[in-house]
This record gives structure tokens, sequence and C-alpha cells, in this order.
């Protein structure tokens, strides 16, 4: 019986959806007669809700449900083929897969989140997804991590917290494992700053797959 769960961030540590992102993003100001942020505006934003990406590039609060309307209109159009997985994200979840039970944890809505799970052929390795649809209080409050562990099979829900990993690429993932009294791991192949993500002084990596392998060294001492 596995005796670990490892929890992944979705965008910048399995997946890259940028483009769909970016595109999506665009859709929604042209639809609202506005013009779209730059690239690398909306970029910066990625990890954080929806809602904050549009009004950290000057939508009022007003407005912002329709800009996030319009978005989820085109990305659900063009998320399959703008979204690929990270260079040896597959590798990764195997290898976790072999030591723990999985789950997700995303800003995105869990259920596009399976789609593009089952589309890029890894959604089998996981028991569970919590997206933004499901929580009042995104990362980095506790309160999707805390979700996704209860509704882990029976046999999971037992694992103590010093052998539970929340593996991310910005301070939202952190804060919000260390909130949920988890351990968290942070990568950097996605959208964190690398400064930002090393004032938390927690174990870094390049890429998820090194992640998954300094955990399971650990699990197995």
């Amino acid at each position: 019986m596995k005796q670990h769960i490892v929890l992944f961030d979705l965008d910048g540590t399995l997946i890259d959806s940028t483009q769909a992102i970016y595109e999506s993003f665009c859709k929604a100001y042209e639809a609202m007669g506005q013009t779209p942020p730059s690239f690398e505006q909306t970029k910066a934003c990625i990890g954080h809700t929806l809602e904050n990406m549009f009004l950290q590039n000057n939508v009022t609060s007003f407005n912002v449900d329709k800009y996030v309307n319009h978005y989820r209109i085109y990305y659900r159009a063009l998320m399959e083929s703008g979204t690929h997985l990270l260079t040896h994200a597959k590798e990764a979840i195997i290898e976790a897969y072999n030591f723990a039970y999985l789950g997700i944890v995303t800003t995105k809505r869990g259920d596009f989140s399976q789609i593009l799970l089952e589309k890029l052929g890894v959604w089998e390795y996981f028991e569970t997804i919590v997206g933004i649809e499901s929580v009042s209080s995104p990362k980095p409050h506790p309160q999707p991590i805390l979700m996704a562990l209860q509704q882990f099979p029976q046999q999971a829900r037992n694992i103590p917290k010093d052998r539970i990993y929340m593996i991310g690429d910005t301070p939202l993932d952190i804060q919000a494992a260390q909130e949920a009294g988890i351990n968290p791991i942070g990568v950097l192949c996605g959208f964190g700053k690398k400064e930002d993500m090393q004032a938390f002084g927690i174990p870094l990596y390049e890429h998820t797959l090194q992640a998954v392998q300094a955990i399971a060294q650990k699990c197995s001492i």
C-alpha cells in the first residue's frame, strides 16, 4: 500500500498552456472592445485566478465577470490545441505514481483540467482534482489542498502530513502548502520568479521530474 501523497499544480508544473491562455485573454479584451495586454503582462499573472489576472491588467471589478465569461468560451475552444505537457512531466507523473497517490490542485477549472489531462494521456494516474469552481478560497489559501486530501480513497486519508507533498511553480503553491501543513516543493520550469521562490527557503528544482526524484529518494530512506 502506498504511504505518500503528491499533489501537483498544473500550469507551469505539468503543462504549458500559455498559448491558449494568451489567445483567450486577447479574445476576451477584443470582445469587450478593448486593447489586450502584452504577452509578457499576461504571462506574469498566470497561476492567479482569472478574476485577479484581469484585475491586474486594468479591468474594473464591475466588468471582470464579463471578461472571465468571454475568456472561458474562447479557452474551451483553444485549450486542447494550445496545451502540451512540459518536458519530463509524464516521466514525473509515472515515477510519482509508483510510490504515491496523486492529485491536482489548480486555479484552472477542474473540468477543463481533466479534459486536458485525458487528452494528454495522463489522467489515469490521478485520484482527484480540485479546480477553481470547487472552492471559495483559492490558493494561496489552504482550502484547495485540504479539500483534495479529503477526496482521496479511504486508505490514503490517514497518511500523515509529513508524507504529503505539493509541487508547484509559484509562491501561491508554496504558501498554500505551508498553510495546509504539508511539504512544499518548488520548481523553476513555470511562472514564478526564482528569487521569489528562493525567499521561502524550500527545496527548489529545475523541473518536476527532479522534484519527484528527490521526494522518492527521501521516501526510500
